[in-house]
């Protein structure tokens, strides 16, 4: 590696908007975050559910056609 190019490596705190802070190593030595790992949907569980039914099921629904009420 060549000296005097690279920027100087420091412990960082990461603050989220929540109020979870947790420490990594970073040029900067403060870094403010919106989400976070503790209050982010997908990592908490509290995500909603998507579209369940695929195109397939969308359309027997549609047209009536359900396992129980086959179409000859």
């Amino acid at each position: 590696m060549k000296k005097n190019i690279h920027p100087e490596v420091k412990d960082c705190t990461v603050t989220c908007a929540c109020g979870a802070s947790f420490k990594t190593k970073s040029i900067k030595e403060n870094i403010s975050v919106e989400v976070c790992s503790e209050c982010h949907p997908f990592y908490t569980g509290k995500q909603g559910r998507g579209k369940k039914t695929g195109k397939i099921e969308e359309f027997n629904r549609k047209y009536g056609l359900n396992k129980d009420n086959k179409a000859a």
